[in-house]
């Protein structure tokens, strides 16, 4: 990271079409006699700099990533973001052909658990809605005879990623 001197407290940041927080200016130290060097200010204002930049940042990871999104992430974790090829899935709601059911508690268990009901065959990342409800990214993964279902867990308009599972034997 490289210092840069600036005649504001706190950095310019690219405009982001939101607006940026002001930062107060810091109050005016009394002057120091001529012929003395004070080192306080210097460090004040070093300090305050940084504590400028951090606030500027998190501001705009917020406004760029979404507050809600990462408080709604803290208060509900997806359980299901790190399962892989192997795991194990709880009970999740009994759908046929081509119906769909929203999950908010999917989890993976032990697949020695009694809770444990699908096995995890594939995971594909980086897929959009239409991709996951499409279904062929699983063909790869499922054996012909076995019941498969598709889980995944995707942002409207983004990305995100899907599990391919079938019926714990």
């Amino acid at each position: 990271m490289s210092e840069q001197v600036a005649s504001s407290p706190a950095p310019q940041a690219e405009p982001t079409g939101q607006p940026e927080p002001v930062t107060p200016a810091p109050a005016a130290a009394p002057e120091e006699p001529e012929g003395s060097k004070g080192s306080k200010g210097g460090g004040a204002k070093k300090a305050l700099g940084i504590i400028g930049a951090i606030v500027a940042f998190l501001v705009i990871a917020v406004l760029k990533f979404g507050a809600a999104s990462a408080i709604g992430n803290f208060l509900n974790p997806d359980e299901t973001a790190e399962a892989k090829a192997g795991d194990c899935i709880a009970e999740l709601p009994e759908v046929t052909g081509t119906e769909e059911q929203s999950v908010d508690d999917a989890k993976v268990v032990g697949c020695t658990s009694t809770e444990a009901v699908y096995n995890v065959v594939g995971r594909v990342e980086d897929q959009t809605e239409a991709q996951a409800k499409a279904g062929k990214a699983c063909e790869q993964y499922i054996k012909e005879g076995d019941d498969a279902y598709l889980f995944y867990n995707i942002a409207p308009g983004g990305k995100g990623y899907l599990l391919c599972l079938t019926k714990k034997a």
